[in-house]
Formats: C-alpha cells, sequence, structure tokens
C-alpha cells in the first residue's frame, strides 16, 4: 500500500463504532499493588461500553477477567482473549483505524513507552498478534506495518475532515522518532491519515503526566468545529500560565472554513496528590461511544462542572461518570485505557 497515493481518512472518534479495546491489569503490571482499587473502575468502564457496542478485552488470565467483570454486563458484546501484557494503556498500544479508499485498515505503530520511559515490548506485540493470530477483525479489514514510526493514539486528534491536533512537546519529544523538524513530521502526518493540516499547540502541561503533554489530556476535538479544552482559572496553581497560554493559541485557531472553533471550557480538576506527587488529573480524557460520552470523574464538586460542559458539547449523547481516581495512581484516566474501532473493523 501506498498512502500518499491514495485517499485516506482517520475518522474522528464520535464515527459510528464497531467496539472498543481494553487491555486489563494483572499482577504483572505496574497494577500489582492497587488490583483490588483499579479493577473495579476497570469494570465499570467495561459494563458502559457493552451496553452500547462491542467490547474486546486483552487480558492475562479470561476465567479472573470473567470473574472480575461486573455481573450485569453485556456478555453477549464481550471477548476476551488472553495475552502477555506490561501494562494496560491500550490508547497508546493499540491499532488505530483508517479507511483507504472507504477500505478498513489498521496501523500498527511501534509503541515504545513513551521514549522509553518503561518496558513495552509485549504491549509493543498486541496489535499484530490480535491482527494475525486471533479472530477479531472483519475479514476485510487489511494490516499496515508502521513500527517504524513511534505514534501513540493519545497525541493525536482528528475531526475526520483532514485536521489534526497535537502537541509539539510530545511529538518533536527524543527517544521516540529520529525526524529533525516539525516540518517533517506534519508532512508524514498529512501523508499516512490523508489530513490536509495539522494543528499544533506549543503549550499546555499536566503536572505527573508521563506523555509529554498527550493531546488527550488537554484538548479534545467533539465536532469538527468544537474543542472542548482544559482551562485553569486559579491564578495560584502551577499550570495556570501554560493553560493560559494554550487557551490564547486556541482561541487563534480557525476551522477549514476559516471560523474560530467553539471552544468549551472543562474545570482544572482538583489537585489529587500521591505520595506527595501531584497526578495528571485532567476532565478532558473523557471517551466517546456510540450515544454516549463517558468521562472521568475525581470526588469533587468539579465533577458536576465537567459533566455539563460535556453535554453543552455532546447535546445528543449521554454524559456518563466513572471514578478514576485510581486509574490516575499509574498517571492515566479513562480515555488513556481505550481504543475505540470505527464500524466495519470488529467482528
Amino acid at each position: 500500500m501506498k498512502p500518499d497515493k491514495l485517499h485516506i481518512n482517520l475518522p474522528a472518534e464520535w464515527a459510528p463504532q464497531s467496539g472498543v479495546q481494553l487491555t486489563w491489569p494483572h499482577e504483572k503490571t505496574d497494577w500489582k499493588n492497587i488490583l483490588n482499587e483499579v479493577i473495579p473502575c476497570f469494570a465499570a468502564i467495561a459494563s458502559e461500553i457493552a451496553k452500547r457496542e462491542k467490547l474486546l478485552i486483552i487480558c492475562h488470565d479470561k476465567e479472573v477477567v470473567n470473574l472480575q467483570l461486573s455481573t450485569n454486563i453485556n456478555r453477549d458484546n464481550v471477548q476476551l482473549v488472553e495475552m502477555e501484557t506490561n501494562d494496560t494503556w491500550a490508547r497508546d498500544h493499540g491499532g488505530i483505524s483508517v479507511f483507504v479508499n472507504n477500505e478498513p485498515y489498521i496501523y500498527d505503530f511501534c509503541f515504545n513507552g513513551w521514549g522509553m520511559k518503561f518496558p513495552a515490548n509485549l504491549d509493543n506485540l498486541i496489535t499484530r498478534n490480535l491482527y494475525f493470530q486471533r479472530n477479531v477483525f472483519e475479514g476485510n479489514v487489511g494490516y499496515q506495518n508502521m513500527l517504524h514510526c513511534v505514534l501513540e493514539g493519545g497525541s493525536i486528534e482528528s475531526d475526520g475532515k483532514g485536521t489534526i491536533l497535537t502537541t509539539a512537546e510530545c511529538l518533536l519529544s527524543e527517544n521516540r522518532n529520529e525526524y529533525k523538524s516539525q516540518e517533517e513530521i506534519e508532512d508524514y502526518l498529512k501523508t499516512i491519515f490523508g489530513a490536509e493540516r495539522v494543528l499544533w499547540l506549543n503549550n499546555g502541561y499536566l503536572a505527573g503526566d508521563d506523555t509529554d503533554s498527550h493531546i488527550d489530556t488537554l484538548a479534545r476535538f467533539c465536532t469538527k468545529d468544537t474543542i472542548a479544552y482544559v482551562q485553569c482559572t486559579d491564578n495560584t496553581d502551577e499550570h495556570f500560565e501554560e493553560l493560559k497560554l494554550m487557551e490564547d493559541e486556541l482561541q487563534a485557531f480557525r476551522t477549514l472554513d476559516g471560523k474560530p472553533y467553539n471552544l468549551i471550557p472543562l474545570p482544572m480538576a482538583d489537585e489529587v496528590i500521591d505520595d506527595e506527587d501531584r497526578l495528571p488529573a485532567t476532565y478532558a480524557n473523557f471517551l466517546i461511544v456510540n450515544e454516549a460520552v463517558l468521562y472521568p470523574t475525581y470526588n469533587s464538586a468539579k465533577d458536576e462542572i465537567a459533566k455539563q460542559q460535556l453535554q453543552k458539547a455532546f447535546p445528543d449523547h449521554e454524559i456518563v461518570g466513572i471514578n478514576c481516581l485510581s486509574l490516575i495512581k499509574q498517571h492515566g484516566s479513562l480515555h488513556c485505557v481505550t481504543m475505540q474501532y470505527p464500524e466495519g473493523i470488529l467482528k
């Protein structure tokens, strides 16, 4: 396949989905000391997904996970696949779905533990093993080996119409790719995803984030002309200046037809501390599924404010909160542990 010769589309997350992938925690992952806390969170996410679409769970032991799932989960929509894994961040080790001349493909990028910060040798095998050794994808789904390139799903946002939103800190970080300039990376993204343009954020971060500022922790497309983003209004917060500069950048962006984006601010999550370290709690790390948006909550009064703001962004979706205080103890949240597949991908 020669992507630069073909029409390629990277669907927006709100496009109709066939299902979502989770990679389940087990005692050999970094969750080993708090499995009793995090398993209920994964089970809650799984139940909400399975109400609405298929759920593919990569797991260490199917029998164990069957017992850990909620008793009321729609098991008709659940497929368990046993596989060895390092960790659980499906957003970043999962395959990215594209359509090439309207035919579905799975792009299998290299995942190197966010710039070789953490072991990822097993997680980097998941997508190809799913494709070549497991019967989970529709028969017409193609596979494209992209392992020459390090790219995590959490680092890019697509509006499905030719615009990609990303952060310079992540895509230009060391230990990911050999590209020497932003222009080279941008040209590559346009080629492989059929994009017309890339919008780069040069500001914005969350304390405790291991990803070098993944876009899905900061700003998210909700429609082709609407972006929800983290806003900090407390000038004593360490994030205030950086997030204000990010807000200024978002206000300067224009849609493909030259109009300002409809910007919906999400509250800066209350400070969460673990072992004296601030954790990267964020309401931007929501997951869009069929007819619903699942968003992380943190036992805060701001949870309801975030819900109201997301309802503005998604007026036709049910907004469902899931307590993710356990997830952020490993420095990620709800979107980070999921990867959606558009219609026509999962069996």
